[in-house]
């Protein structure tokens, strides 16, 4: 893996190529509109609830329809471990990383890191809350602002960019399996996308479990790391220069908020077990903390590395970790942290992706079920088409088709500016959820006004973009550093406000309370 040891107006790019290489119970509603009050008959008749006994099976047998009341479980503390667990992981050190070796002070990347960490987890978390009072995947509630067929629109880019992130990340933890089974890196690829795919096919509660044990394992790895790195450098010395440059500073900003900003489109797809008397505070915090919490942890241990080991960690940043830990079991131990931590976030990517690409064909085909057959056809796709392009791109395609998803993330912030404006401001957390699935109900099957703010947001981007392909005129006076994740959520989410609330409420009144009533006496829901 190369990274260039010196800034340049494309610093940020190189950055984030490392970084992918990796409804609150509402007041009684008025009674149903008449194609929301069918589409709810239509759910009693089609989405039924699991009984008791098969509702605790590890397979998961939902994808994208609403969860009922009695399958919900959990707390909002599950949360935290999950996303610890997602982040406690080796690219996240290298994004630290990249901080320093972009001509950054490690006491201003440090504080930089923690900002964007903060504002982008803060935008992640929001999503998160969704989960619980809507019992619906992400992406989903996107139909509600685009339509029901519109939605498909940033689902196709959102399932482009989970596909690359399964293959980036399969290529590094790829490297740590086959030094693990002496097999080599070819078949560690294959071996670490099986295993992906087989634990992404059963679903939401054997996630939640890697993700608690990746956030004990992965926890206790790191403060013997650092324990280890601490022991060799003088931190005083580390942390001395306190001169601050704003570009490095932003820089260093864009790194972390970037890095949390690309969990947004499936972060409420772990969340929507929850029962629906959980607090949105609760879900929010922990999700916040989990996520921003094992990311600064990671990127700081990479700062405090880069800043003092130099070439020795950028040639082989696998290699350095591991060698900085010993030899013998604790080599193998580290390895297979690496594997678990890689295996945490790209089952997340995969499991993401399924729910993307199910809503995105449901939209045209109306299906809002998917059986166990199709849910393993779906995520085998997705397996195979990952892992060709990791097994193609190991040696160097992937340099070039990872500069092709960078682009991709300008289309993520605009979509996450108006979904959060809808669903908090406009909506105010009531969604007509059969009309979600419904193109004759009250979001259409397209919401044209939405999908131009859309765009306008991704091209109010360009002038702060950075890519290898393009530059944008702004971005040489910012000293190198892309902002563009700052104006696509600015612009977007100003104008979507006005226009939602020039032609009225979005949500409405049925939400989920009062449309399905129906569902709710069929199956006895709270």
């Amino acid at each position: 893996m190369t990274i260039y040891s010196r800034a340049s107006p494309h610093r940020l790019l190189v950055a984030k190529e490392h970084i992918l290489l990796m409804a609150e119970p509402a007041e009684p509603a008025e009674p149903a509109e008449p194609a929301a009050a069918a589409a709810a008959e239509r759910a009693a008749r089609t989405d039924r609830a699991e009984p008791a006994g098969r509702g605790a099976l590890l397979v998961e047998r939902r994808s994208i329809d609403f969860v009922p009341d009695a399958e919900r479980h959990g707390t909002a503390f599950s949360q935290f471990t999950l996303w610890l667990g997602a982040n406690l992981q080796i690219t996240a050190v290298v994004t630290g990383a990249l901080a320093v070796v972009f001509g950054g002070g490690a006491f201003w990347s440090l504080i930089g890191l923690v900002a964007g960490n903060l504002v982008g987890g803060a935008v992640m978390a929001l999503h998160s809350a969704q989960g619980p009072r809507l019992g619906l995947p992400q992406m989903i509630s996107s139909r509600a602002q685009f339509g029901v067929k519109g939605a498909v629109v940033p689902l196709l880019l959102v399932i482009v960019m989970y596909v690359g992130f399964f293959a980036s990340g399969t290529v590094l933890a790829g490297q740590a399996v086959g030094e693990l089974t002496h097999l080599g890196e070819t078949p560690g690829i294959v071996i670490f996308a099986v295993i992906t795919a087989v634990t992404a096919t059963i679903g939401y509660r054997v996630i939640h479990t890697l993700g608690r044990v990746a956030s004990v394992v992965c926890a206790l790895a790191f403060v013997y790391l650092g324990i280890r790195l601490l022991d060799r450098i003088d931190l005083t010395a580390v942390l001395h220069d306190r001169a601050f440059h704003l570009p490095m500073f932003l820089l260093a900003m864009s790194l972390s908020a970037s890095w949390q900003l690309a969990f947004g489109p499936y972060v409420a797809d772990y969340s929507r077990y929850l029962p629906r008397a959980t607090s949105t505070r609760a879900t929010f915090w922990w999700t916040l903390a989990g996520s921003a919490l094992g990311s600064q942890w990671s990127m700081t241990f990479g700062v405090l590395v880069a800043a003092t080991a130099g070439d020795a960690f950028l040639d082989d940043q696998v290699g350095y970790v591991v060698g900085l830990g010993g030899a013998g079991l604790i080599a193998s131990f580290l390895y297979f942290t690496i594997a678990l931590g890689k295996l945490t976030i790209n089952v997340l990517n995969t499991y993401g992706g399924f729910m993307s690409m199910v809503t995105g064909i449901g939209g045209f085909r109306g299906h809002r079920t998917v059986g166990p057959r199709a849910r393993a056809l779906y995520i085998g796709g997705i397996m195979l088409a990952g892992t060709a392009v990791a097994l193609a791109g190991k040696d160097s395609f992937l340099t070039s088709f990872k500069d092709f998803l960078l682009f991709l993330l300008t289309f993520f912030t605009p979509w996450s500016a108006i979904n959060l404006v809808d669903y908090y401001l406009i909506s105010r957390e009531r969604y007509d959820v059969p009309a979600l699935f419904d193109v004759r109900g009250r979001y259409g099957a397209w919401r044209w006004d939405a999908l131009a703010v859309y765009v306008i947001g991704v091209l109010a981007q360009l002038p702060f973009l950075a890519t290898s392909f393009y530059t944008g005129p702004l971005v040489d006076p910012l000293g190198g550093a892309d902002i563009s994740w700052i104006v696509g959520l600015a612009v977007p989410a100003g104008l979507y406000f006005v226009l939602a609330r020039g032609r009225g409420n979005t949500g409405g009144t049925p939400t989920v309370e009062g449309a399905v009533a129906p569902y709710r006496e069929r199956h006895g829901c709270p």
